[in-house]
């Protein structure tokens, strides 16, 4: 019979794989305002207003949009590749069905994004504020959101895949019908789940957060706690 170390081996959790975005000089952008299907192919948006503009279908191939603002801007299945958002804000942005695939989002103050049904590869999402995100049947893929603050986001549906929060505060979210696999959560600065929490299957906690979950867990079993 073998004979036992005394010691059990760590289970470890996947990392997500962080974009790497290196941008080549890029051309200050002089449009209008933007074009459905538009192709921006090495250009700068720079303090640009985008609001209530329409971008449906475009591509942002090695973009950097800076300070720009996108109340109302419909951008739904558009593209952004190797591209960085830096210090964005707006109220209603419109990106359904998009797809962003290494790309950094920096400093945004937005509220009401519509990512539903988007697909997110390789994302960062650092530093900011976003209330009320929707990411309903969307599907993440090496996702990181760190130091950022995420108000009652809808995760509702979503498949995640190597994500993680990092010193992030999620308040009042919403995993119903989500699917996880190897999602990190331990380093989450503030965790509150108002729906899903029978969804955390395929995710690490903290004992600590475990404790703070524990009358969620006994009321999804049916479970009265009394003294």
């Amino acid at each position: 019979m073998a004979r036992s170390s005394g010691k059990t081996a760590k289970r470890t959790i996947a990392a997500a794989r962080r974009p790497e975005v290196r941008l080549p000089p890029l051309v200050p952008y002089g449009g209008a305002g933007l074009e459905p299907d538009g192709d921006y192919d090495g250009v700068r948006f720079a303090a640009t207003d985008l609001s209530d503009g329409s971008g449906r279908g475009a591509r942002f191939m090695d973009c950097a949009l800076d300070g720009c603002a996108l109340d109302r801007t419909g951008l739904a299945r558009a593209r952004f590749i190797d591209s960085v958002l830096t210090g964005v804000r707006g109220v209603g942005t419109d990106l359904a069905g998009a797809s962003l695939r290494d790309v950094e989002v920096v400093d945004a103050r937005l509220g009401g994004v519509q990512l539903h049904g988007a697909v997110l590869e390789r994302v960062l999402v650092r530093g900011g504020k976003i209330d009320y995100l929707n990411l309903r049947e969307a599907r993440l893929t090496d996702v990181v959101f760190e130091g950022c603050v995420l108000s009652e986001p809808d995760f509702g549906g979503a498949r995640l895949v190597r994500v993680e929060f990092r010193d992030c505060v999620l308040r009042r979210a919403d995993f119903s019908s989500a699917r996880m696999e190897a999602v990190d959560l331990r380093a989450a600065a503030e965790l509150d789940i108002a729906r899903g929490v029978d969804r955390l299957a395929g995710a690490v906690i903290s004992p600590v957060q475990l404790m703070e979950l524990a009358p969620a867990f006994a009321a999804q079993i049916g479970v009265r706690v009394e003294a």
